[in-house]
């Protein structure tokens, strides 16, 4: 890792609406918290430094994957799944641009939110001062006791104001409960959209013939598409505990099918994986590459 990646991952930064705490391994964006794999952090933090710039596939391998041997396809799925979590729409990215056959670039603005590293040295410097901490240690002791009468007052009036209000608890979703969110368009020219959507189909129906399995309707799945969501959102709005997406994408007489499931309680990948087909009968793939992923869902639900 450069070590200038390596000063931002201790920093907090702000990528567009979100705050990127890189030592919580989390990102922040009002009330909403995603937990982010380290890989996906590190691919995020990658993007951000370079923010405004074209980063290669052959730099995010060498920075991201430093040391590992992976193929480009991992940066794909890397890349989809962070936009997924983002909730940003590769059509109209607010966040990460695809630039065709060259790499990817972050169009999201960057901030560093910690402050310059002489100003913080410099408050350093003075709080360590003896006479200054006994100070800040008396007044912090004042403020506790300050704070915790606030919340007492604070808490008799709402009792006061709020008599026969209950706490709403939110719905746990059932631990086989699944959304298959429509299928990215990633080839070059972007016009294998209906095959997408017929990928998404196709899985729909056949985890729906799965016993056991709780699989959300086409209609809520495509409600979704082009939105820009987060998993843990969709989690939240379908009461599922995973989601399902993926992407296509073509190369000469190739196609490519990538799939992963992701939790949507924390964001983590729990299963991935990639279907290389001759681009000869689009329904046979469809329904070949289905019933593979039905089974290995099924294994890791299960």
């Amino acid at each position: 890792m450069s070590s200038s990646m390596g000063q931002s991952a201790k920093a907090t930064l702000r990528v567009g609406e979100w705050t990127v705490s890189p030592l919580s391994g989390q990102i922040v964006r009002g009330d909403e918290t995603v937990r982010l794999e380290a890989r996906t952090m590190r691919l995020l933090l990658c993007l951000a430094e370079h923010a405004g710039e074209v980063v290669s596939i052959d730099e995010l391998l060498n920075q991201v994957w430093e040391g590992v041997i992976v193929t480009p396809d991992s940066v794909y799925q890397a890349v989809t799944s962070l936009r997924r979590l983002l909730g940003d729409d590769p059509k109209q990215p607010v966040y990460i641009a695809t630039i065709p056959r060259r790499g990817y670039r972050m169009v999201a603005p960057v901030s560093n939110d910690e402050l310059p590293a002489v100003a913080q040295q410099a408050a350093n410097d003075v709080l360590a001062s003896p006479r200054v901490a006994a100070v800040r240690t008396r007044r912090a002791a004042w403020w506790g006791i300050a704070a915790v009468l606030a919340v007492a007052v604070a808490l008799i009036a709402y009792a006061y104001t709020h008599p026969h209000q209950t706490p709403v608890t939110a719905a746990v979703p059932n631990p086989k409960s699944i959304a298959v969110l429509p299928f990215l368009d990633m080839t070059d020219t972007m016009n294998e959209e209906p095959f997408a959507d017929g990928m998404t189909d196709e899985l729909i129906d056949k985890l729906s013939q799965s016993q056991g399995l709780h699989v959300s309707s086409p209609t809520s799945s495509f409600y979704f598409k082009d939105k820009q969501v987060t998993v843990a959102q969709v989690g939240k709005a379908l009461n599922v505990a995973y989601v399902l997406d993926g992407s296509v994408r073509k190369s000469g007489n190739t196609l490519r099918v990538s799939a992963r499931l992701v939790r949507t309680d924390d964001g983590f990948v729990v299963w991935s994986q990639t279907y290389d087909r001759s681009w000869a009968d689009k329904l046979m793939i469809q329904d070949d590459i289905a019933s593979e992923v039905t089974k290995a869902l099924k294994a890791s639900i299960n």
